[in-house]
């Protein structure tokens, strides 16, 4: 079921995390504005939902690629 992020290469995850997380590099990364907007319940526009979406996703999925590989060497 995850072969197909197992096929992700490393490094092009890592690359599209570290720039859609945290562009725009100023004054403040959507993803940071965006989780914080979540936390004080005020992540409410239509927008606002598909940036942290957006933003985050390359994120969410490099910790699901590091998870997968961790479990998958101790099995």
């Amino acid at each position: 079921m995850m072969n197909w992020l197992r096929n992700i290469p490393w490094p092009l995850l890592i690359i599209a995390a570290l720039l859609l997380g945290l562009a725009p590099f100023a004054p403040q990364p959507h993803l940071l504005e965006k989780l914080q907007m979540l936390v004080a319940g005020e992540l409410s526009r239509l927008l606002d939902i598909f940036d942290l979406v957006m933003h985050g996703t390359p994120v969410v999925l490099l910790f699901l690629k590091a998870g997968d590989t961790l479990l998958g060497r101790v099995k």
